[in-house]
């Protein structure tokens, strides 16, 4: 006999996850277009009321390669300021229970963190980041692994002491868009590497768009086999071939409970253009439709887990509200359908119906409920 109850089939799907909101960071940093301070600021605050936790909230590193994030510091020093704190408490939210995460890649951006801190206005949270395949790594941070490991040991021990937490990433897991194949063992090792040194938690990243729902599952059934506790595994996907649902719903199934996310599927590689003029960025693009590139969408992830019936925290409406205000500031159609089409309604669509339905049925000695002949 068919066994229908899907938690028996896959037991360690959770039914409660966390999905963190990486709209303001790693959505923007891919745009070619400057997104107002007061815009972030906007953004930021509607995910806090809206039910995210967990949200990263800009990029410390240096400003003069990134320049969407020069406006770092107002961001934090805005959601630590007496009068937010004040307005998220009058809708009944501590903001002792939002993790505020900002991204410090070098060992400078870290010590700007600890600065910043100090304070007052510093991240619950900073994030360094590693790229199984060392090609997509250097890319990214312009050393080699084992130098990276070295300062990253030595940033954990700083943050540590200054009261932050330092999540590390792995990337590369699925397929490296420079290198190419990966091996997933390797980033089963690069994990075990992260929490030894200190990590509080791990972010595991499909930067391009690789991985393949099989390989998901495999690849989070090995961590959790190895590291099973749920709390320190967070899924981050990127949709480059419209299979990422795919994935989150792989993750689900191996047991992973967090989640990250962007509106309107916003992000990718840091921009290397910004309004009229060439930057930094992280260099040349490794890809060739903008399209293309991006992370899982806020908006589709949430009405996908929410319809599920797992318990997530968020209102989905206002989330929803929030994805077609982004469009707006954008200036562009984004990547999300749930805005456009909404969540499957129970009650269906009835101004679409064709009239006189009931009169034929009753016309031709049919009960309302009626489906066969009698």
């Amino acid at each position: 006999m068919t066994e229908y109850d899907y938690w028996k089939i896959f037991p360690k799907m959770p039914k409660k996850v966390t999905i963190g909101d990486i709209t303001v960071r790693d959505g923007f940093q891919h745009l070619e277009k400057f997104i107002s301070t007061q815009a972030k600021i906007t953004y930021l605050e509607e995910l806090i009321f809206a039910g995210c936790r967990n949200i990263e909230v800009t990029n410390l590193g240096n400003p003069r390669s990134m320049p969407q994030f020069s406006d770092a510091e107002d961001l934090l020093a805005h959601l630590r300021g007496d009068n937010f704190v004040s307005r998220a408490a009058k809708k009944g939210i501590n903001m002792d229970d939002v993790v505020l995460t900002a991204i410090t890649i070098r060992e400078p951006s870290v010590d700007r963190a600890i600065e910043l801190k100090r304070r007052g206005v510093g991240p619950d949270r900073v994030l360094m980041m590693v790229s199984t395949e060392e090609q997509h790594h250097f890319a990214n941070s312009g050393t080699t692994l084992p130098n990276y490991w070295a300062e990253a040991e030595r940033c954990i021990k700083k943050c540590s002491n200054a009261g932050i937490k330092m999540c590390g990433t792995v990337s590369t897991i699925w397929g490296s868009p420079i290198g190419g194949a990966t091996q997933l063992k390797d980033a089963v090792a690069f994990t075990k590497y992260w929490l030894s040194i200190g990590a509080s938690d791990i972010e595991h990243a499909d930067h391009d768009g690789s991985a393949s729902a099989a390989d998901v599952y495999r690849y989070f059934s090995m961590i959790l086999d190895e590291m099973p506790d749920t709390s320190l595994h967070i899924a981050h996907f990127h949709e480059t071939k419209r299979v990422a649902s795919a994935s989150v719903l792989a993750a689900l199934q191996a047991g992973i409970c967090h989640f990250e996310a962007t509106l309107g599927g916003l992000g990718g590689q840091p921009a290397n253009f910004l309004d009229d003029r060439p930057i930094k960025g992280t260099g040349d693009y490794y890809y060739d439709d903008e399209r293309y590139v991006g992370l899982v969408c806020l908006e589709d992830t949430l009405v996908q887990i929410d319809e599920m019936g797992i318990e997530h925290g968020y209102d989905v409406d206002r989330i929803l509200w929030l994805g077609k205000q982004l469009e707006r500031t954008v200036g562009k159609r984004l990547r999300s359908e749930a805005m456009i089409n909404g969540r499957t309604l129970k009650e269906g669509h009835m101004h679409y119906a064709r009239p006189g339905l009931a009169k034929l049925k009753e016309k031709l000695g049919e009960s309302p409920d009626q489906n066969f002949p009698k």
